[in-house]
């Protein structure tokens, strides 16, 4: 996008649209039966209304979940948003869309597709590089402490939907109720939150009997009954 779209996406219609895919992509995984995966989840194929609310667009690669087959697939997708593992498994799943979608996120807070930021994960050590020094230079850094939370909390997704092994990352289930329920942060001012803690933070994403057993607490609470 040009310099005067990506001023008019401001942070928080940014965050808006990582939110909605991510609803989205859930109700895809989870709500369909059987469950269809994208295959091609990029910036070409997520479209804006006049309302700035995000479409998940284009599903001539999408494939169904069937759970009595290996569900081998050929290699499709666009480049730099495929999951790693689909190179040498053949093996789709709803973690492959997973790592697109958070690919995705972090090309639009970054204002750029963060390819070279990807290839330096794996060796990212130093606490020299804030999340700050990413996020994308044609928009001042937020005043607002609730829209700085907003984007720590999809960074720091963001990080957790990126690991190399499928296993380790988040179901969009998880993720859709994250952005739904919760949204706390690690830190409230973005240049004080170095990238190497992003990439190392494991406590985000809890199970999901934690979350259920927790909304039923507040359930009880709010009709004036108990969960127990």
């Amino acid at each position: 996008m040009d310099d005067t779209e990506a001023t008019e996406l401001d942070w928080i219609k940014r965050v808006k649209v990582i939110k909605d895919t991510a609803c989205a992509l859930s109700y895809l995984h989870h709500d369909c039966h059987p469950p269809i995966v994208h295959r091609d989840i990029s910036s070409n194929n997520i479209l804006l209304n006049s309302d700035f609310e995000a479409r998940v667009s284009d599903f001539g690669t999408a494939r169904l979940l069937d759970p009595d087959s290996s569900n081998q697939t050929m290699l499709v997708g666009t480049y730099g948003y495929v999951a790693p593992e689909l190179a040498y498994t053949m093996v789709v799943t709803e973690k492959c869309d997973v790592y697109s979608f958070e690919v995705l996120a972090l090309e639009i807070l970054m204002g750029k597709h963060p390819g070279e930021l990807l290839v330096s994960l794996p060796t990212l050590s130093s606490n020299n590089i804030m999340l700050s020094d990413i996020l994308d230079p044609r928009l001042s850094l937020p005043n607002d402490r609730r829209v700085t939370k907003e984007i720590v909390f999809a960074a720091t997704i963001a990080f957790t939907c990126l690991r190399s092994n499928p296993k380790f990352r988040p179901t969009m289930k998880r993720v859709s109720q994250e952005y739904l329920c919760r949204k706390r942060a690690i830190a409230d001012r973005l240049q004080v939150i170095p990238m190497v803690q992003l990439k190392n933070h494991d406590l985000y994403i809890e199970s999901e009997g934690e979350i259920q057993s927790e909304n039923a607490t507040q359930d009880g609470e709010i009709h004036g009954t108990s969960s127990i």
